[in-house]
């Protein structure tokens, strides 16, 4: 069956880049180091104009997305650090050897900034950049002062760039963070569908769903710190402060319902291929895709979401499939496999439920009609210390940001050597490289060196292309202005693209500059050869961080994560009342955790073979604590939303017990705990002394039976874990 799509549906990636946050940015900053150069050429103070623009540069980097307050926290703390750099890099540049020392230092000191956080790595990131253009720059005593009085102009005027249009529109980075994460879902849904699809690849498939799995994890996380953080949003009584918090409360409802859509599709192919209802299932969660996508696209255009009415007469005929199947004499499909198609087809039609109700936030917006959300937000969202206690305690061979800050100054002292023993005349891109390309994680490394390389030689081509068949200069300035604008549009979206549309941006700059373009293609190739082999070798080679060394930790944090969640749900069912704050807590952690190991497998993948311990142990871990989330997701959905009232069972309780007992013994083994208990590792079967004539006298304890089988599948599969 093909999935219909109206013109107006199709979603065009054009517009949903030009509305993104990403090209928002990028008009931004492009905007705010631009201007100032072009405004003091009209002058001939054009050299002025580039070192404010440096200085805009730089406090840019620090103006991630995320709460107000932080941005513009790192903003004014990387202008006044560029300040005190930039004058120290130039006083230094004297003497080699005061320059090589200063270069080592600071090396390692702002790479050590990782220990506070992404958003403190690119304060350091600011202030090394400051540092490698300022090599080999030298002046006067008066000129390197204004150098620095230029360099916190531009900060300054950045800053305040910034701030001003946060001023204008409070709520639109909120907004625009928010629609990504809703089309993330989307996707998400798109790739649960494609587990429908008849002869699919489920080891491929699922790949996808893990690595979309991250993403999804990532963007919600930047909106809850986004929002929760937001005193605007958080404490102001608005109409759109309130519109963007019950929309994200409600979206991570949705993909929780979304997760708990996971069964053995291998089983349900091999009953009901030949009836056609998988296909079925596969075109209405497209659609459903399509109904997420279009929030998405409304939350960015500021439009309102239309309603497919098909969906619910295609539920509805769902529903009179499933019930014909049942009534079918001489078909022998299994009951597990008939109430498997039930209980997909329920959890569909609250998935609906669920987008019917955020499409109707949207009208309550527009006739103000929205309530006050009682969300405690302050739980939900994490808090950063910001104290020499924390650098301090990082000062050891144990911590890998120690580890990489030495990597780092290790190689950008040797690459500054290279760089002065070349004369070349930009040899400190050499530097830059390394700066750029040097992560925490080797597989990081490897990658970004990769992008950094191909996007070079990429752009450099492209460059030379349009120097060459381009010669107006007006031609070349709108040129220059839509690579920088690719540049810093794509720098935290896709970085290979990103390097691609900067190294045109460069030449056509040089070429400006009277500096020679075509000279610098081959020297800047070359040295970002050798700026990334340094990075490489030294990732490899010196105190090198293995993946394995600790995916212990994160292997027991995502098995308590579950753990917890698992009691947090099963409590529900033998007497104790849905809690919405402990357990949206403990939801959020195994959303969290989740994430965390599965980009930390999709890392060790990268690693060398040699590198990759208990590869394949630990890829039955993560898709047994998935299948473990999304067992205890549906049974959280039964207890909240499918079925009015719970019936008693017999032992159910006694099987809950055993299955966190068998968590508990699983953490212990992964410990490589003296004191596991194997008597306590076994499957408990469950009395079926009730007669089975309600559909929840079937699904609840079968629910509670897989989950118990997956934890005993978990404790297996961790004693053949060796790290």
């Amino acid at each position: 069956m093909e999935l219909s799509i109206s013109p107006k549906k199709i979603p065009s990636e054009v517009k949903n880049f030009v509305l993104s946050q990403y090209f928002g940015d990028g008009l931004r900053i492009t905007f705010g180091v631009v201007f100032p150069s072009l405004l003091l050429a009209q002058f001939d103070l054009l050299k002025i104009g580039i070192s404010i623009s440096l200085g805009a540069v730089c406090a840019s980097i620090a103006d991630a997305p995320g709460p107000i307050t932080h941005r513009r926290n790192a903003m004014f703390l990387t202008i006044g650090l560029v300040t005190i750099i930039s004058l120290l890099t130039s006083l230094c540049s004297v003497s080699v050897y005061l320059l090589g020392g200063l270069i080592v230092v600071l090396s390692f000191l702002f790479s050590m900034f990782y220990v506070y956080g992404n958003r403190a790595a690119s304060v350091g990131v600011a202030a090394l950049l400051v540092m490698i253009l300022g090599i080999d720059d030298i002046r006067p005593l008066n000129e390197i002062l204004f150098y620095s009085l230029y360099i916190l102009l531009g900060g300054l005027w950045y800053a305040a760039l910034s701030l001003s249009l946060y001023r204008i529109m409070p709520y639109r980075l909120a907004t625009l963070s928010l629609a990504e994460s809703v089309m993330e879902i989307a996707i998400f849904m798109r790739i649960k569908a494609g587990f429908y699809k008849e002869n699919m690849d489920y080891d491929e498939n699922y790949k996808k769903l893990i690595e979309a799995q991250i993403t999804v994890n990532e963007k919600i996380d930047a909106v809850r710190e986004q929002l929760f953080k937001s005193q605007k949003i958080v404490r102001e009584n608005t109409q759109e402060g309130r519109f963007l918090l019950v929309i994200f409360v409600d979206m991570v409802d949705l993909y929780e319902q979304i997760m708990s859509t996971f069964y053995n599709y291998q089983k349900l192919h091999k009953q009901f291929d030949h009836t056609g209802i998988l296909k079925d299932f596969e075109y209405v969660l497209n659609l459903l895709a399509e109904q997420i996508e279009d929030i998405s696209e409304s939350l960015k255009d500021g439009s309102k979401p239309d309603s497919n009415l098909l969906l619910a007469r295609k539920l509805q005929t769902l529903k009179e499939s499933i019930d014909a199947l049942s009534t079918q004499q001489e078909a022998s499909f299994s009951t597990i496999g008939l109430q498997a198609l039930r209980n997909i087809e329920v959890n569909i039609e609250n998935i609906f439920l669920r987008i019917k109700k955020i499409n109707g936030y949207f009208k309550a917006k527009e006739l103000e009609k929205l309530s006050r959300n009682d969300l405690k937000t302050t739980a939900f969202t994490s808090h950063q210390a910001y104290t020499l206690e924390v650098f301090l305690e990082n000062l050891n061979l144990k911590s890998e940001n120690f580890r990489h800050a030495l990597r780092v100054s290790g190689m950008m002292l040797i690459g500054f050597i290279i760089a002065q023993s070349t004369h070349l005349l930009h040899s400190n891109w050499i530097l830059l490289t390394i700066m750029v390309i040097m992560k925490p994680a080797y597989s990081l490394t490897k990658e970004r060196n990769l992008d950094r390389l191909i996007g070079t030689i990429a752009g450099a081509l492209i460059g030379m292309i349009i120097l060459n068949f381009v010669t107006d200069n007006r031609w070349l300035f709108g040129i220059l202005l839509f690579c920088m604008l690719g540049t810093y549009s794509f720098q935290r979206k896709t970085y290979l693209v990103s390097v691609v549309f900067m190294t045109p941006f460069i030449l056509i700059l040089f070429e400006f500059l009277g500096m020679g373009s075509r000279a610098l293609l081959i020297e800047r190739v070359y040295d970002t050869a050798i700026g990334g082999g340094l990075a490489f070798v030294g990732s490899y080679v010196l105190l090198p961080h293995w993946e394995h060394e600790k995916l212990k930790n994160t292997l027991i944090e995502m098995l308590e994560a579950n753990l917890a969640y698992y009691h947090q749900v099963s409590q529900m069912y033998f007497g104790e009342d849905y809690q919405r704050i402990p357990y949206k807590i403990v939801r959020k952690e195994v959303f969290v955790r989740s994430a965390n190991l599965a980009s930390g497998f999709q890392r060790m993948f990268s690693e060398p073979k040699n590198k990759q311990k208990n590869i394949n142990e630990i890829h039955k871990f993560s898709v047994l604590n998935h299948l473990l989330s999304s067992y205890v997701a549906t049974l959280a959905l039964y207890s909240r939303e499918h079925f009015e009232e719970l019936t008693e069972f017999d032992n159910l309780e006694e099987i809950a017990q055993n299955t966190e007992n068998m968590l508990k013994e699983a953490i212990k083994i992964i410990e490589k705990s003296d004191f596991v208990d194997n008597e306590r590792i076994y499957i408990l079967k469950h009395k079926n002394t009730n007669a089975q004539d309600e559909e929840s006298k079937v699904l609840i304890p079968e629910q509670f039976m897989n989950i118990q089988k997956v934890a005993y599948d978990i404790c297996k599969i961790s004693e053949r874990i060796k790290l």
